[in-house]
């Protein structure tokens, strides 16, 4: 195959793919391996891609053979393909479908001695491959769910998802052909206005990401995870997709803050009804065809040893359709109760599948593979979202805070780091110097955000602050009756500020990526000045210099510098800390 240096694809053979984002049709070449590889870094100027077993199973599932991914690659690729990589992906997809999970058939059933009432609520897991069976029946994972059959197994209903995890990570995706309930129907449509009479147009990525999870309707089809970024709309495309399968819906979200957002926006651009929608949460338990829920109250309980008494949601309607809202954020207890809901339609919307808990697999597993992403910077390209000027301010600890520093435990380390009071008078310039800007100051610790926000002379949200009093500040802050906020991690999740455009940071959950990526998001919305013009982002982050918060910020910020953005340094000495000075040596 002669090289082809107009291509923008590089296969090299650690089966990475290196898309040259400058070359004639780039964005054609994405569309085409997307399916079948994973994306891992987006900066400016080469995003990486990565074809995986995952990937391959993922591409197996939606139709696609090894020589159709043969054939794309040789189309796209810019040098010949080295030897091979190519042969190994026949391999890997065909343990595809060696497995197959089906329902259980009426003869089946009389054979097995089951009673037609119970045939519903039993599954088999069939398979030819005799040494493939004796592997199953081998494993520990698996013999308490599993019952033999001459072809392959039984098991219950509400084994399906956690059968189907342990199966994958033994190296054998399975072929779920068990069919998806429709549940009770919903009509439901988008409008073409708002209920602003604003016109309100779907953008060409949310139906595209809507449609992908939707499939064709094939056994494989209607389930996954979109991931975009915050405030690109993930909401509508949950919006979209429910107007595509018309069923009951259950959505769950972080927080009741995002319970009411979802509200508002299922109102203002659906032609539900108030009524069909309800709210299910600390403050109201409401059951309606459409309900919005929080993980936290299906997670509470009495005592640990007791049973979550709120599962009982998950049957009080023939849901059609469960919406996971920032599903990297899905507590265990839910993903025990998601293993049991694999024959309702799935969806999962975020913006990063990273979990510091290693956890990504168990969302593919469970709710589903990624069916939609898209670099962060096409989308602020093209308007979506605002561009983000990213920087770090490092800053000295005070003298008297080096000493206790050098000798105290690692955690001590971070936390005296963190709470360095030089960052209470950077936050401060900060703010001076930017008195058109809407800003969000996030932190990590509570004294630290008490002080900070008598400094600024601005409200404090925590966790401990009562939802009311909440949306109270939120809609201050929405109307342009304060310009700042002081916010804990609750700020991380599900917060709709359109007006924010700019975050100070001063203090973190040591390295995680994930808590970047959502602080980020909260400043994300494309925004115009007073003179029409679009306006930067501006996110800040305070680092203590010579200390482990340099470690933690570098790790934090890898996920970003992936998705394309750069952050600039600035050191900034103590000497020159006062109102109306830049505060930058460097």
């Amino acid at each position: 195959m002669p090289a082809n240096p107009q291509n923008p694809l590089i296969v090299q053979s650690d089966r990475t793919l290196l898309l040259d984002v400058h070359a004639p049709r780039a964005g054609e070449a994405r569309v085409a391996i997307m399916p079948f590889a994973e994306l891992e870094k987006s900066p400016e100027h080469i995003h990486t891609f990565r074809i995986t077993a995952l990937s391959l199973w993922n591409a197996a599932g939606a139709g696609f053979s090894p020589d159709d991914i043969v054939t794309t690659l040789e189309y796209w690729t810019r040098y010949p393909i080295p030897p091979g990589i190519t042969e190994g992906f026949r391999d890997t997809m065909a343990r595809y479908g060696k497995i197959r999970m089906t329902r259980e058939t009426d003869a089946g059933a009389a054979k097995g001695g089951l009673s037609p009432e119970s045939m519903g609520e039993t599954l088999l897991l069939v398979t030819g491959d005799p040494a493939i069976r004796a592997e199953i029946a081998a494993a520990k994972g698996l013999e308490k769910y599993l019952q033999k059959t001459e072809t392959g197994f039984r098991l219950s209903l509400i084994n399906r998802g956690t059968v189907k995890r342990e199966l994958i990570a033994l190296g054998w995706p399975v072929e779920d052909e068990a069919p998806l309930i429709n549940g009770a129907p919903l009509e439901i449509n988008l409008r073409e206005r708002d209920s602003g009479e604003k016109p309100f147009v779907l953008r060409d990525y949310q139906r595209e990401a809507a449609r992908a999870v939707a499939g064709d309707g094939r056994p494989g089809t209607g389930f996954g995870v979109v991931v975009l970024p915050c405030g690109s709309g993930k909401t509508i495309v949950g919006m979209a997709f429910m107007a595509l399968l018309k069923t009951n819906t259950l959505i769950l979200t972080p927080n009741v803050a995002a319970v009411h957002q979802w509200i508002e926006e299922l109102i203002n651009k659906t032609d539900l009804e108030p009524g069909s929608i309800a709210e299910y949460s600390g403050d109201s338990k409401s059951v309606a065809p459409v309900t919005v829920a929080t993980y936290q109250i299906l997670t509470w309980r009495r005592a640990k040893d007791e049973d979550f008494p709120h599962f009982s949601l998950f049957r009080e309607r023939e849901w059609g359709l469960i919406i996971y809202d920032e599903v990297h954020l899905l507590p265990a207890p839910v993903f025990r109760i998601t293993a049991e809901l694999q024959a309702v339609r799935r969806l999962g919307l975020t913006a990063t599948l990273v979990r510091e808990d290693g956890a990504e697999d168990a969302v593919f597993s469970l709710v589903g593979p990624k069916r939609y992403d898209i670099p962060w910077k096409d989308l602020e390209s093209k308007g979506w979202i605002a561009e983000a000027v990213c920087t770090e301010v490092r800053l000295d600890l005070p003298e008297a805070l080096k000493i206790p520093y050098a000798v105290a435990t690692p955690r001590e380390k971070h936390r005296i780091a963190a709470e360095n009071p030089l960052k209470e008078t950077a936050a401060l310039q900060l703010v001076e110097n930017h008195p058109e800007d809407h800003i969000l100051v996030i932190g990590q610790y509570i004294k630290q955000l008490e002080s900070l926000a008598r400094l600024l002379d601005a409200p404090l949200v925590t966790g401990k602050t009562p939802n009311a009093q909440r949306e109270e500040i939120y809609n201050a802050f929405r109307r342009g009756d304060v310009r700042v906020i002081v916010v804990s991690k609750v700020a991380n999740f599900a917060i709709d500020l359109p007006d924010a455009s700019m975050a100070v940071q001063v203090s973190g959950a040591f390295g995680s990526r994930q808590e970047e990526a959502q602080r980020l998001g909260r400043i994300l919305r494309p925004k115009t000045g007073a003179d029409g013009r679009k306006r930067n982002a501006y996110f800040f982050t305070l680092v203590a210099r010579f200390t482990v918060e340099e470690d933690f910020s570098a790790n934090r910020q890898k996920f970003l510098a992936e998705q394309g953005y750069k952050y600039s340094i600035q050191y900034w000495a103590a000497r020159e800390f006062a109102p109306g000075q830049t505060g930058a040596d460097a």
